[in-house]
């Protein structure tokens, strides 16, 4: 049953051999990994002006030229990002070119800091897309936590049903944003051309009164976070169709051109209709009410705006189970995250963000907001660390041309260090658990690391001195009684060892001696061994039993407990009958020099 209900939702399994026919296009990979970049159309400009309108409508002015210089910063951003593709074309991005450059600690910094912030991406995204749901429908406001938990099994088990399946599902509503956004903006243009704006702006000065260096810089490090999402191609080249690099560039050129497009649009818009932030709706659904009304237009927009903020989760889904495979494979994460699924993708890594994105939620009970500086200072430390990698890298190479690279590099460096800055003074706040957070992080990847070298040395053998040594055995076999399961077990033991050792445990002396004489009756030619327990515990006896037969027996025997164990035909009949062959195998694991098999026996019946 539940087999057939894994093959419904999540389809056959595929050959490893149809690997490539996994890979993405440009056109599939572009709405899946610019999800992300793509939503923050619908908030970016948004949070310049709530920053702006402390200080007053007239300050709104400033939201252009801030806005200009987001884009700048996205246009270096891009170009640095491209290069890192070319650099580094089996993918990582940050974490690898943080790790190979500027050394490990760093590099895990980048890696942590990443995949924390995926698992935030997709609780941010996934809450604003609930917001736009509950916004429509306020009597589902008390059910936001679960239509979010919702959404989020909705995403993984697209994921785990394969990229290049999810891809093409959920390619539609990415596709169709864009395309709404366009049309929104262009004829938002075309009106304000023809002088159909209502609500013209008015000119200011550059002073304005009460404005200041912090509140602009505030108000800067608001709109970047536009910019989340950025880097999330130069993650996932693995998935891309050969030639990768090229087809990753390509992908990251179109994001970051229409991504620039639709915000600057949109900025400009907010701005000469004179729109402002409202707590009960949003700057691009102002703009869209403004321009076509609140007609078939307007609900489509928003619809689709919904739509894009929850999908924008979709890219972390792309990205962190690739980044967890590649710090696994340098074992700095469970082996878990290196194992590809049914459908060939990284199933564990795909369950895992759901799930913690899940409790987030959860623990959050729906209410997110206040993760969004937090979400956006996880992107601008890897972008910081990343592009100072690649100054290292030219710097050390000195490839021809290689000082055009070393500048650009450099640019993104300063300002995307300015920009955690800007972040930590403005909004310490909210930001500084990550200071206690990432350290946390950062020491379990290290545990992790020296765990794995330590079992490696300890694994490790010599082969031209090291041969398996040839012991006898001692087999024990705890029984409860004279029946089949029992003489299937001693049966299987014969074929292994004469050294053969039945040990009953009695509770009181009527008990043994009904155990002793069904024994003897019974002449199996297995020397039965009665323990008795005062304090009518199996365990007990029985390990001290084990642990005496170990220490006489170590140096010439190997010491085998083959426990006897029947399996019903049914699960439920499990809870008929005492699971003491479970308990003794759980607790036997934990000895060492004793080895524990288990022979079943299935019932029929």
């Amino acid at each position: 049953m539940m087999s057939a209900l894994k093959r419904f939702l999540i389809g056959r399994p595929l050959k490893s051999e149809e690997l490539a026919e996994e890979k993405l296009s440009k056109f599939k990979a572009l709405a899946v990994l610019s999800s992300d970049a793509l939503s923050s159309v619908a908030y970016g400009t948004e949070q310049i002006l709530l920053v702006l309108m402390t200080v007053g409508f007239v300050a709104l002015w400033y939201s252009i030229p801030i806005s200009i210089a987001v884009l700048g910063l996205l246009t270096i951003l891009i170009l640095s990002y491209r290069q890192t593709i070319y650099a580094y074309p089996t993918g990582g991005g940050a974490y690898i070119v943080s790790k190979e450059n500027l050394g490990v600690p760093v590099g895990l910094l980048a890696g942590g800091s990443l995949l924390v912030d995926y698992i935030l991406t997709v609780a941010v995204s996934i809450s604003a897309g609930t917001d736009a749901i509950t916004s429509a429908f306020p009597g589902l406001h008390d059910h936001r936590v679960l239509i979010a938990i919702v959404m989020i099994a909705f995403l993984t088990i697209m994921n785990l049903r394969g990229t290049t399946e999810s891809a093409s599902i959920l390619a539609y509503p990415v596709y169709l944003f864009v395309t709404l956004i366009v049309l929104l903006i262009l004829s938002g243009l075309y009106k304000y051309a023809a002088g159909g704006v209502s609500a013209a702006p008015q000119t200011h000065d550059m002073a304005i009164s009460g404005i200041s260096l912090f509140i602009l810089l505030k108000a800067f490090s608001s709109g970047c976070s536009a910019l989340t999402g950025v880097e999330a191609v130069s993650n996932a080249i693995p998935n891309f169709k050969a030639p990768a690099e090229k087809n990753a560039a390509r992908t990251l050129m179109m994001m970051g051109l229409i991504l620039g497009s639709l915000f600057m649009g949109i900025s400009f818009l907010a701005y000469t209709y004179g729109i402002t932030p409202r707590p009960e709706e949003t700057v691009v659904s102002q703009i869209a009410a403004s321009t076509f009304g609140r007609g078939p237009m307007y609900y489509a927009i928003q619809a689709s705006t919904a739509l894009i903020l929850f999908l924008a989760a979709n890219t972390a889904y792309a990205a962190f189970p690739l980044l967890a495979y590649m710090m696994a494979k340098d074992k700095f994460m469970p082996r878990m995250f290196t194992a590809r699924g049914d459908r060939l993708g990284f199933s564990n890594g795909i369950i895992v963000l759901g799930v913690l994105s899940a409790i987030l939620i959860v623990i959050a009970q729906g209410h997110t907001e206040g993760l969004i500086p937090l979400y956006a200072l996880g992107v601008f430390i890897p972008f910081t660390l990343s592009q100072t990698g690649m100054m290292r890298r030219w710097w050390k190479m000195k490839p021809k041309g290689w000082a055009i690279s070393f500048l650009i590099n450099t640019i993104g460096m300063i300002t995307t260090f300015s920009i955690c800055l800007i972040f930590l003074i403005t909004k310490f706040s909210q930001v500084w658990i990550i200071f206690l957070f990432l350290p946390v992080v950062i020491y379990f990847f290290i545990r992790i690391h020296k765990h794995y070298l330590n079992m490696a040395n300890e694994l490790r053998i010599d082969p031209k001195a090291e041969t398996p040594v040839t012991k006898g055995n001692v087999i024990v076999v705890p029984v409860a009684g004279v029946n089949r399961v029992v003489l299937n077990t001693i049966g299987y033991a014969k074929s292994i060892s004469e050294n053969i050792i039945a040990v009953y445990v009695a509770f009181d002396d009527d008990d043994a001696q009904k155990m002793e004489k069904k024994w003897e009756e019974w002449n199996s030619g297995i020397r039965l061994v009665i323990l008795k327990s005062s304090y009518r515990s199996i365990l007990r006896p029985l390990i001290k039993f084990i642990d005496t037969i170990e220490w006489k027996t170590s140096e010439t025997d190997y010491v085998t407990v083959m426990i006897p164990q029947f399996i019903t035909r049914s699960w439920w009949h499990n809870f008929l009958h005492n699971q003491s062959s479970i308990l003794i195998r759980a607790y036997l694991l934990n000895r060492k020099d004793v080895t524990i098999s288990t022979v079943p026996f299935h019932l029929k019946h």
